[in-house]
């Protein structure tokens, strides 16, 4: 910022030692180093405030940005949403204008009534009863029976 070498400061301080004298440049140094650092503070307390608002403003830009892609994607589905409502509307209307357009007529057979009975399977003969068992093939859990 300043071009302030090491020989110009050296000069600037032989000439506060001879203008102030050895008694008052230690408090002329603190004072001037206070005000420094005090300069110092404020700027960077501007420079926070300025990052701060620069900030906000681009997550209010984002914010914005966000909130026009969310409008965008609303009428995109409520342009689809009517798309498909009126596709929904001609397929009705498709639908329903063969069912009006040829009335039932009588010699249309009824396909449930043609079926007849004997040409469904027979049923199933129930099985045969299994053979009652004989004294010798009896098993040893059974009690055996008196004669």
């Amino acid at each position: 910022m300043f071009d302030i070498g090491f020989s110009e400061l050296l000069l600037i301080a032989v000439v506060a030692l001879v203008v102030l004298g050895p008694e008052r440049l230690p408090k002329a140094a603190r004072f001037a180093g206070l005000w420094v650092r005090r300069a110092r503070n404020q700027w960077d307390s501007v420079k926070q405030e300025l990052e701060r608002e620069l900030q906000a403003e681009e997550l209010q830009r984002n914010l914005r940005s966000v909130r026009e892609s969310v409008q965008q994607a609303e009428r995109g589905l409520q342009e689809g949403a009517t798309q498909l409502h009126g596709e929904v509307d001609a397929l009705r209307r498709e639908v329903d204008a063969p069912a009006a357009a040829a009335p039932p007529t009588a010699d249309v057979p009824d396909v449930a009534g043609d079926v007849q009975a004997d040409a469904l399977p027979a049923p199933a003969a129930p099985a045969a009863p299994a053979p009652e068992m004989t004294e010798t093939a009896q098993s040893p859990e059974q009690p055996e029976r008196a004669p």
